[in-house]
């Protein structure tokens, strides 16, 4: 059989992690997958990818005065 076996994947979701159909069905495969503990394929984020991401998506606004 190929694809996914929705029964099982439903059981998962719904059982094991007891997520609501609407959160369920809200989900992709990849973060459904990342929830039932199967890695991404890819290693954890390192400094220089932390750093690229505090550089795009900063905690202040240029200008932005500290509180």
């Amino acid at each position: 059989m190929n694809g996914f076996n929705w029964p099982a994947l439903m059981q998962a979701g719904l059982r094991s992690l007891r997520l609501t159909p609407a959160a369920f069905w809200a989900l992709t495969p990849a973060e459904l997958a990342l929830m039932l503990g199967q890695g991404a394929g890819t290693s954890p984020m390192g400094r220089g990818g932390l750093d690229r991401l505090m550089q795009a998506f900063p905690d202040r606004m240029k200008g932005q005065a500290d509180d």
